[in-house]
């Protein structure tokens, strides 16, 4: 994995980790233990799928760059219905707090979300390949009268 990759998922993973364990800390205060327990869920849960989508979507800005866009959209839609389908198929749990998993999941996609845009604003793309190879300078082809 490259190292602009890496750099990438590691400022957006952190702060949503980061905010995760907030999550964990208030959910603990106002559910106890099963609030603890599905704020982690819903946090391992964001950092695994939108970690998956955001390497995905690297690969393709490199392999296919044309496709770049409307694998984004697809993707960030996919992602979304996704999380809504496990706030749905958890809803009614007793495993864990299925509103401090829910509110968790949300705030922590957020916060992820927020977290690679700014990633990418900070990011030090080159929009145009410099060519190394040859110190040349371009010819006059222009008429020399």
């Amino acid at each position: 994995m490259p190292s602009n990759d890496v750099r990438t998922l590691l400022r957006t993973a952190v702060p949503t980790a980061a905010a995760g364990a907030v999550a964990v800390a208030i959910s603990a205060l106002v559910a106890g233990g099963k609030g603890a327990l599905g704020a982690v869920v819903a946090t391992l849960i964001v950092i695994l799928f939108m970690g998956i989508g955001l390497l995905v979507l690297e690969r393709t800005a490199k392999s296919l760059p044309h496709l770049f866009q409307a694998m984004g959209l697809m993707l960030y839609t996919a992602q979304i219905l996704l999380l809504f389908i496990f706030v749905a198929a958890f809803k009614n749990t007793t495993l864990f707090n299925p509103k401090a998993f829910a509110i968790t999941l949300v705030a922590a996609t957020l916060v992820w979300i927020a977290a690679q845009t700014r990633a990418h604003m900070k990011a030090k793309i080159l929009y145009v390949e410099p060519d190394s190879s040859e110190g040349k300078k371009p010819e006059n082809k222009g008429s020399s009268s």
